[in-house]
């Protein structure tokens, strides 16, 4: 599979030679016979250097389907409302893979959330797997999914082509935007369901022109299409619930296509850590990938934040995260290896935990003590890749988080045996 690079550029590509229109001929003319469609996911008015937008030139519109009906047939988005949800600290095992076939769609299944599609929020959901997607498409409306795997590969074909993502890579796929989910074999993941504003790189203020992710490192997929005159279903996502449709051929029928509102996956291990080499431990911010803002300066309706290998190099400080309470809500999740915070057990791959605003948490005893006897010697932390979304909003847990046999009972007892402070007398 071929890729163009660079986050959000205005890219051109065209599976046919000709089938890109050029001047004057785009888009009464399409070449072929092809028909001309934008898709849009910033309204038309928004800023030039917020606006985003594709011209797609496909063998058939998008309008041509009958009436979606309700679809009942997965777990995903069963939206939690407020009742489930608790100031306690949780964590939970990972899902367990499915024993019946089950793929990514009906895999998915939603953990909490906040907001709501018509406004801004987020959506967090785990998806375990062990079926490919053929003559099925999904079409989430309510918002951009940013998706995490954590165990098996994924093939992601969209509307304007295909990526590959391994655990380590992460992928975009823009709200309103058709695709589907191939697999070998048994796969399990994050889900970030994104109501704000797009993702987009953070700024980098005092870092300067250079670290966090690269502009570069984001990859696009380049136009490719079938031809396939058969029945697809499309199952969307809209306000909230899903539905269901089918239609007569492949929605993936788009030869060429220009634009700068396309799917994009993006290596993990290209991120440029930022450290200190003095004093203090440096806020988690500096290990943001993406950032949905809000309409408050400063406070994101969600950050993408990683946790990957990197030198620790500092002077008399504690190097593990702090004790901390905070604004924002954080939901964890653990691609591999071990989290330096947690390295008394509990948080094993696949797994989640959430710490809710303003409800303290931090390393587990057993890092802690560690922690404060070291010799603070360079060490690099290796063998690791965790991650966080976080939102300023509380995450409302819904009752599958709580109820459904993956919450661990015992979360609280990894800050069991702390000794108090001794003060002089």
């Amino acid at each position: 599979m071929h890729y163009q690079t660079g986050f959000l550029n205005h890219f051109a590509t065209e599976a046919v030679e000709g089938a890109l229109p050029e001047g004057r001929n785009s888009p009464q003319r399409p070449a072929f016979g092809l028909y001309a469609e934008q898709f849009s996911t910033t309204a038309f008015t928004a800023p030039r250097v917020e606006n985003r937008r594709s011209w797609l030139y496909r063998m058939r519109p998008t309008t041509a389907h009958g009436a979606f009906r309700p679809y009942n047939g997965a777990r995903h988005l069963a939206a939690p409302d407020g009742s489930h949800t608790t100031p306690n600290r949780l964590r939970w095992d990972p899902l367990p893979m499915p024993e019946s076939t089950v793929d990514f769609v009906d895999g998915i299944v939603t953990f909490g959330g906040n907001g709501d599609p018509s406004t801004s929020g987020i959506g967090i959901h785990l998806y375990a797997a062990n079926a490919t997607m053929d003559t099925r498409a999904f079409q989430n409306s309510d918002g951009e999914m940013l998706i995490v795997p954590q165990e098996g590969d994924l093939r992601i074909v969209t509307e304007l082509g295909r990526m590959e993502i391994s655990p380590g890579h992460i992928a975009l796929i823009p709200a309103g935007m058709r695709f589907r989910v191939e697999i070998d074999g048994p796969v399990r993941g994050y889900v970030c369901e994104n109501f704000g504003a797009p993702f987009r790189l953070p700024d980098l203020g005092p870092i300067g022109a250079n670290g966090l992710a690269n502009p570069r490192d984001f990859q696009t997929p380049v136009a490719w299409f079938e031809d396939r005159d058969e029945d697809f279903e499309i199952v969307q996502k809209f306000n909230g619930k899903l539905w269901t449709t089918t239609i007569d051929h492949s929605p993936f029928d788009v030869v060429a296509w220009h634009g700068n509102s396309a799917p994009y996956r993006y290596d993990l291990a290209r991120f440029n850590t930022m450290n200190t080499v003095s004093f203090d431990h440096p806020d988690p911010s500096i290990f943001t990938v993406l950032t949905s803002p809000s309409d408050t300066p400063g406070t994101a309706n969600c950050d993408f934040v990683i946790f990957p290998p990197r030198w620790m190099v500092g002077e008399d400080t504690f190097r593990p995260p702090w004790f901390h309470r905070n604004v924002m809500s954080e939901f964890m999740g653990l691609i591999h290896g071990v989290y330096d915070a947690k390295e008394g057990g509990g948080f094993v791959p696949g797994g989640a935990s959430l710490h809710n605003q303003f409800n303290g948490h931090g390393p587990d005893a057993d890092s802690t003590r560690k922690a404060m006897e070291v010799d603070l010697k360079p060490t690099k932390i290796e063998d690791t890749l965790a991650f966080m979304f976080e939102s300023r909003a509380i995450i409302q847990t819904t009752d599958f988080a709580m109820n459904g046999g993956t919450l661990q009972p015992d979360y609280d007892a990894c800050w069991e045996g702390f000794e108090k402070a001794k003060l002089p007398k």
